[in-house]
């Protein structure tokens, strides 16, 4: 091979070795940029709002985001599920009408939702006892819950509190309150934010 093909094969190979290096840095620098558009660990910690898309959401399914740095149980509740929790033996649950509850004021009603919106429940997902996780159990009639009487809700396994699929607690449990309803509002149907109160939106 001449010398001229030689170095055209050395240039070919020089720029595409900096091409390489020069998209990588590319690469390296937008994901930084692109990563400040977010709100940091510190903003999140302190309670920035959460935007959740809920449009892909199943009925009678669960998606769980983080706010505060608590979970928060977002659930797309069925039409049998709603029927159900206004029909409930009040007798069974310690604060039926969310007296002591921590929610906001515009938070009311068995559904313990925003009016229009009952089939989007949301609450902190931490027990009121101790701080657990409560599992999320809307198998109706789970034997280990009570049978006939278990219509679904969440149970905390670390000390056998119950509570309803509005987060009502049971009588009889360790748990002295309901579960807590974080402020929040709905900027569209398929997009709520955690964080912001309805009434200030």
């Amino acid at each position: 091979m001449s010398n001229d093909g030689v170095n055209q094969s050395r240039r070919n190979f020089l720029l595409g070795a900096t091409s390489v290096v020069g998209g990588a840095g590319v690469v390296g620098a937008a994901v930084p940029f692109v990563s400040s558009w977010q709100p940091s660990a510190k903003a999140k910690a302190a309670g920035a709002p959460v935007k959740v898309n809920i449009s892909k959401l199943e009925v009678g399914a669960r998606l769980v985001v983080e706010w505060r740095g608590k979970p928060v149980y977002i659930v797309r509740r069925t039409k049998e599920s709603l029927a159900a929790i206004a029909q409930i033996d009040t007798s069974i649950l310690r604060d039926a009408d969310s007296v002591a509850a921590s929610q906001p004021a515009y938070v009311n009603g068995t559904a313990r939702t925003l009016a229009g919106r009952e089939e989007y429940l949301i609450l902190v997902g931490l027990c009121t006892h101790l701080g657990c996780a409560p599992m999320y159990r809307p198998d109706v009639g789970a034997i280990d819950l009570g049978g006939e009487s278990w219509l679904g809700g969440f149970f905390c396994p670390c000390h056998g509190s119950k509570f309803d699929l509005s987060g009502r607690v049971f009588a009889g449990v360790p748990a002295p309150t309901n579960l807590e309803v974080p402020p929040h509002t709905y900027e569209s149907d398929d997009i709520v934010i955690i964080g912001i109160d309805s009434e200030n939106a």
